[in-house]
């Protein structure tokens, strides 16, 4: 990868890691434009490109706790309940981040489940799966804000929403689904307004994201060194800052335009690029803009 195809795809990665159209799948469908497909590139390469995609949605997620820091460092230091156990009194205490704990469980079970079967690296190598997921859930999304919005600012997030809302992420290990778009929606089923559905989204995405990216950082440890040249780094490190640097503008947009209008305008454009790239695989055309 050189610095123009790394500073495209996070561009893209930050545009649309906290938006409803899946950034994972608009990741690979800039990697396929870019003729950066797995056919193309050595088996280091290959590696090396697969941990980007994951890696660089940490530079993103950062944005999260450097825009809401308040809600990440603040503490509730009022006393816990009279004569509660010290885990009570910690749990009391750190309430927020054991709502994050609650909430990423699921992701951890299946994400892991996923990996090690090989099923992830299958699904990433797929722009089909990317494009039929994103037509399907773009069809739910023109539907969803009748079904679900009905929510109340009095619903607030708790264990039991926390952890319903963590199995809805786990809908997201299948590109082109959204991690953002199942965590709101479930969000959403649960009561909560659509922008605390999306605040919590985001919260949500920082443990999730954060452990893909370690789990991808000690699998390239794990492989031959050749992918470590000065070179890489350098475009995971460029990756990560240009990742960080958009989503922080893109996040403030999204919770403003959800609140206002819902998903509709999502679900149209999902369904068209999703649709495109459909029409445009059996029609046997190549995505890559370069051979």
């Amino acid at each position: 990868m050189d610095w123009i195809e790394t500073i495209i795809i996070a561009v893209v990665e930050g545009l649309t890691e906290f938006l409803p159209v899946s950034s994972t799948g608009h990741m690979i469908i800039a990697q396929n434009l870019l003729g950066l497909t797995p056919d193309a590139l050595s088996e280091s390469d290959k590696a090396f490109v697969h941990a980007f995609t994951f890696i660089i949605q940490f530079g993103a997620i950062l944005s999260v706790v450097c825009l809401y820091w308040k809600r990440f460092f603040q503490f509730d230091n009022t006393p816990a309940p009279e004569g509660s156990s010290f885990f009570q009194k910690l749990k009391h205490k750190y309430y927020f981040y054991w709502l994050l704990i609650v909430g990423v469980i699921p992701a951890v079970v299946i994400g892991l489940l996923a990996k090690k079967s090989g099923l992830l690296d299958w699904l990433l190598d797929s722009v089909l799966v990317v494009a039929i997921m994103l037509v399907v859930g773009g069809i739910f999304m023109l539907f969803c804000d009748r079904l679900f919005n009905k929510g109340s600012d009095d619903n607030k997030v708790n264990e039991r929403r926390a952890l319903k809302i963590g199995l809805y992420q786990c809908i997201s290990v299948i590109p082109g689904v959204s991690r953002s778009m199942a965590t709101i929606v479930g969000g959403m089923t649960q009561g909560l307004t659509r922008k605390r559905a999306a605040e919590f989204s985001f919260f949500l995405a920082v443990p999730t994201m954060a452990g893909a990216t370690l789990l991808d950082l000690l699998d390239l440890l794990k492989e031959d060194a050749v992918w470590a040249t000065p070179h890489n780094i350098t475009m995971l490190l460029l990756g990560c800052a240009v990742a960080f640097i958009v989503a922080l503008f893109a996040m403030k947009w999204f919770v403003a335009f959800l609140t206002k209008y819902g998903f509709k305008a999502f679900g149209i454009y999902r369904i068209i690029v999703g649709g495109i790239i459909i029409v445009l695989l059996l029609t046997g055309h190549s995505l890559a803009m370069v051979d």
